[in-house]
């Protein structure tokens, strides 16, 4: 686990004293992000920002022996590790939490829990993030096949499509568990109306569900997330969007790639290549140095910068593997041995 390459180095030593002046960060200004400049610009003030409010990181950054006078680059900047959220509490505020995330996990691991002190950042996150890559809410009808989502409390997935569902105003949105018959006749009748439609569902329910019926919908988007959830044996991509494309007559499987402790959410339109939104990025860490980020073309461990995380930590270390290509896009290629399996649509490479 990447924790375990830093107990070495967690000495139990005070903080140093550095204190940096930082302006209060706005949404306005995080979501109008439009450059690199400005995307590291802004990092490096959240950063400082976060290492003065963040205790959990503050802690976890000086036990590294880092200074904050060191870090001048996104690239200079530690990632804290994912696991610290099932253990703390990594706020950046003194403020409650309106609402608490939870990650799946699978039985005998603990939890994440991110403690959301201001959700109309996520709010502001998802929305401003689907209007980026697809367009108006309003101007699709979405459908959810999540049945491990919605049989647990605390899912950030759950609380971005109730929000999308409830955006859209389209009748025929809405949840449909193991409900396959009812779903079949509303795609039919979306078809029939040509109606902009969008079905996110868990991998192993969207096989279940092509099992027994089959649609002919090429201008249906097809979003899957969450991968086996244990139900099923894992598949290489390839081979299950073959599947899933041939199942609902669509050309191409999109996937999101989001996670309890993030706020933002990057999209691959079809290809199995994610594209991250103006605040989101992704860098990639060697995974025998975690402290080293990797150039392009590397494979290593998914480091995450969200922007919109700006209460919590906005710099994790996933568990995930990827690989970053010259255009800011990434691959997701697997998880770390013995790691969780976790809910943000992971497939095996």
């Amino acid at each position: 686990m990447l924790a375990s390459f830093y107990l070495n180095k967690l000495l139990r030593i005070k903080p140093n004293n550095y204190l940096c002046r930082v302006n209060t960060i706005t949404q306005e200004e995080i979501f109008s992000i439009k450059s690199h400049k400005e995307f590291e610009k802004l990092a490096l003030r959240v950063f400082f920002h976060q290492y003065k409010h963040c205790k959990v990181y503050s802690d976890f950054v000086t036990n590294l022996g880092i200074k904050p006078q060191m870090i001048k680059s996104i690239g200079d900047i530690p990632f804290l590790p994912i696991e610290f959220f099932k253990n703390h509490q990594v706020v950046s505020t003194n403020n409650s939490a309106e609402v608490i995330f939870t990650s799946s996990g699978t039985t005998g691991t603990s939890q994440s829990r991110h403690l959301v002190s201001d959700v109309s950042w996520y709010i502001k996150s998802f929305r401003q993030g689907f209007k980026q890559f697809y367009g108006n809410i309003k101007d699709f009808a979405f459908l959810a096949l999540l049945p491990s989502y919605l049989e647990r409390e605390g899912s950030s997935l759950i609380y971005m499509i109730d929000d999308l569902i409830r955006e859209s105003g389209h009748s025929q949105s809405g949840y449909f568990l193991y409900n396959h018959q009812e779903l079949f006749e509303i795609l039919q009748s979306l078809k029939n109306s040509k109606t902009p439609t969008i079905l996110m569902g868990v991998t192993f329910a969207l096989l279940d569900f092509i099992e027994t019926y089959s649609i002919d919908f090429p201008e249906l988007v097809i979003m899957e997330t969450g991968g086996m959830k244990g139900r099923r044996k894992e598949m290489i991509r390839e081979e299950l969007h073959a599947i899933l494309c041939e199942g609902f007559g669509v050309p191409s499987i999109h996937s999101e790639y989001g996670m309890t402790e993030l706020l933002s959410q990057a999209y691959s339109l079809g290809d199995g290549i994610f594209h991250c939104p103006a605040w989101m990025k992704v860098l990639v860490r060697d995974t025998n140095d975690p402290l080293s980020i990797l150039g392009t073309g590397a494979t290593g461990g998914i480091n995450v910068i969200d922007l919109a995380n700006i209460n919590s930590c906005s710099f994790i270390a996933t568990q995930d593997l990827g690989k970053l290509r010259e255009d800011g896009r990434f691959e997701v290629l697997g998880r770390f041995d013995n790691s969780d399996i976790r809910g943000c649509n992971l497939l095996v490479q």
